[in-house]
C-alpha cells in the first residue's frame, strides 16, 4: 500500500478535530453540561435547598469536576510527552487515550434524571475529558511535521475550523433528532428517535453514546492517513528518564524568555477561555433559565462563528503571525466577559428591563457568537505560537508543557468561579474572575517574541 500524500496526511490530521470536537460542544458546554446542571439543581431543591443556593451548589460541583480533571492532565502531560518523545512514537498514546474518551463519553448514558448518581457521572465525564485532552496533546505534537513554518498557522486554523463544523453538525443532529425539551419533543417538535423515552430524558442522555460513536467513526480517516515520520528513539522509555528529560527542559526555561512568557500568558488566558466554555451553558441554564434546546441553538450560533473565524484567523496568522491574532482575541473575550457579568434576566449594567424582555437573550446570543469567533481563532493561533517555540523532535514534550500551562491552573478558573459564586450567591457574578485572568494573559504577552524560539536557538 502506498504512503498517503502530504495533502491526505493534513486532511487526516484535520479529522481528529472533527472527531473530538463534540466532547467540548455537546458534552461540556451545550447539552450534557446544562442537563447535568438542571438535574442536580432539582435534586438539591428536592432535598430542601432554596433555588439560588441549589444553583450555586451545582455550579460549584461542576467546577470541582473540571478542577480535578484539569489537575490530573496538568501534571501528567509533560511527563507522558517526554516519554512519547523518547519512544519516538505518538500514535500508541493517541489510541490509548482515545479509548478513555470513548468509555467516558458512552458512560454518560447512565446520568439518571433524578441525579441519584451524579458523582459517578461527574467521574465518567472526567475520564472522557482526560482522554480527549491527552489525545489532543499528542495529535498537536504531529503538527510541526505537516508543513513549513509559513504554512503551519493556516493548517492549524483550518483544522480548528473543520473541527468546529463537525461540532455544529453533531449539535444539529442531537437537537433536531434526540435532545428533548421539558415537553418531551426535540427542536423540530418530534419525539426522540429510536423510541427513546422522553420521560427518562433518554434523548438527551443519548448525547454520551452519540459522542462516543461519532469519535470512533471519524477517527478512521485519521488512523488511515496520518503516518508518523520515522524517528530515532532518543532514549530509554521510562518514567525516571522522562522526569529527568522534563526537568532539563524546565531548567532551560530560564534561558528562554519568550517561551516562558508565552506559557505563563497562555496559562491565564486559556484558563479563562476554558472557564467561559465550561460555564457558558451552565450560565444560560441557571441565570437566564434557558431550556436545553435553547442552549443548543446558542451552541450552534457559537460553533458556526468559531468555524468561520478560526479559518479567517488562520489566514491572518499566516499573513501577520500568531501574536497579533492572540492579542486581538483576548481583548474581545475580556469585553464579552464584562457584558456577561453585567447582565441578568432583570437588568443590564444596572438598567432595569421590562418584565419578560428578550434583550438578555439577544445579547447572550451575540456574546455566544463573539465567544465562538474569538475563542476559535485564539486556540488556533496559540497552537501555531507553540509550534514556533519547539522543534519536531521534542514536540510531544513541548505540547505537554503547553498543556501544563493550560491545565496546571485549570483549577484556577473553576475554583475562582466557585469561590465567587459561593461568596456572592450568584452564578452571574461568579464569572467575574475570568476578566482578571484575560488581563493577566494580555500583559504577559509583552515579553513574547512574535517569531518564537526553539530550544536549539535558545541554547
Amino acid at each position: 500500500m502506498s504512503e498517503p500524500s502530504a495533502r491526505k496526511r493534513i486532511w487526516g490530521w484535520f479529522f481528529f478535530d472533527w472527531a473530538s470536537q463534540p466532547y467540548n460542544t455537546l458534552l461540556m458546554t451545550f447539552i450534557f453540561g446544562p442537563y447535568f446542571a438542571s438535574i442536580v439543581t432539582r435534586y438539591f431543591i428536592g432535598i430542601g435547598m432554596e433555588e439560588s443556593a441549589a444553583d450555586a451548589r451545582t455550579q460549584s460541583i461542576w467546577s470541582l469536576g473540571l478542577t480535578v480533571s484539569g489537575l490530573i492532565i496538568a501534571f501528567s502531560a509533560p511527563v507522558l510527552g517526554a516519554m512519547a518523545d523518547a519512544a519516538g512514537r505518538r500514535m500508541p498514546w493517541i489510541r490509548f487515550f482515545s479509548l478513555l474518551y470513548v468509555l467516558g463519553a458512552a458512560s454518560l448514558w447512565f446520568a439518571w434524571p433524578d441525579a441519584s448518581n451524579f458523582w459517578w457521572m461527574l467521574i465518567a465525564f472526567g475520564i472522557g475529558f482526560i482522554g480527549m485532552e491527552f489525545a489532543t496533546i499528542f495529535t498537536n505534537a504531529l503538527l510541526p511535521d505537516l508543513g513549513t513554518r509559513e504554512e503551519i498557522g493556516q493548517i492549524s486554523g483550518s483544522g480548528f475550523a473543520f473541527g468546529y463544523w463537525g461540532g455544529v453538525l453533531a449539535l444539529f443532529i442531537m437537537l433536531l433528532l434526540f435532545a428533548e425539551d421539558e415537553s418531551g419533543v426535540t427542536l423540530i417538535g418530534i419525539k426522540p428517535l429510536f423510541g427513546l423515552d422522553p420521560e427518562m430524558r433518554e434523548g438527551t442522555r443519548f448525547v454520551g453514546p452519540f459522542t462516543a460513536l461519532w469519535y470512533v467513526l471519524f477517527m478512521i480517516p485519521f488512523f488511515r492517513w496520518v503516518k508518523e515520520p520515522p524517528r530515532r528513539a532518543s532514549g530509554r522509555v521510562s518514567l525516571g528518564a522522562a522526569f529527568r528529560e522534563l526537568w532539563q527542559t524546565i531548567r532551560s526555561l530560564r534561558r528562554r524568555a519568550s517561551l516562558s512568557a508565552f506559557l505563563a500568558s497562555s496559562l491565564f488566558y486559556r484558563d479563562a477561555l476554558n472557564g467561559l466554555y465550561g460555564f457558558g451553558g451552565v450560565y444560560a441554564t441557571l441565570v437566564l433559565n434557558w431550556p436545553i434546546t435553547m442552549v443548543g441553538v446558542f451552541g450552534i450560533v457559537g460553533a458556526v462563528s468559531a468555524a468561520f473565524f478560526a479559518w479567517i484567523g488562520g489566514r491572518m496568522d499566516r499573513k501577520y503571525g500568531p501574536k497579533p491574532v492572540i492579542i486581538f482575541c483576548i481583548l474581545v473575550l475580556a469585553v464579552v466577559c464584562t457584558i456577561i457579568v453585567g447582565m441578568s434576566r432583570e437588568a443590564i449594567f444596572g438598567l432595569a428591563l421590562p418584565e419578560g424582555s428578550s434583550l438578555p437573550d439577544i445579547v447572550f446570543y451575540l456574546c455566544g457568537a463573539t465567544l465562538g469567533a474569538a475563542g476559535g481563532a485564539l486556540q488556533a493561533a496559540s497552537r501555531t505560537m507553540m509550534v514556533r517555540h519547539c522543534d519536531s523532535e521534542h514536540s510531544a514534550e513541548a505540547f505537554g508543557l503547553y498543556a501544563l500551562s493550560g491545565k496546571a491552573t485549570a483549577f484556577l478558573a473553576p475554583m475562582l468561579i466557585g469561590i465567587a459564586t459561593y461568596a456572592t450567591d450568584s452564578p452571574r457574578l461568579g464569572v467575574s474572575p475570568l476578566i482578571a485572568l484575560f488581563v493577566l494573559g494580555l500583559v504577559l504577552l509583552a515579553w513574547v517574541n512574535p517569531e518564537g524560539e526553539s530550544e536549539r536557538s535558545a541554547g
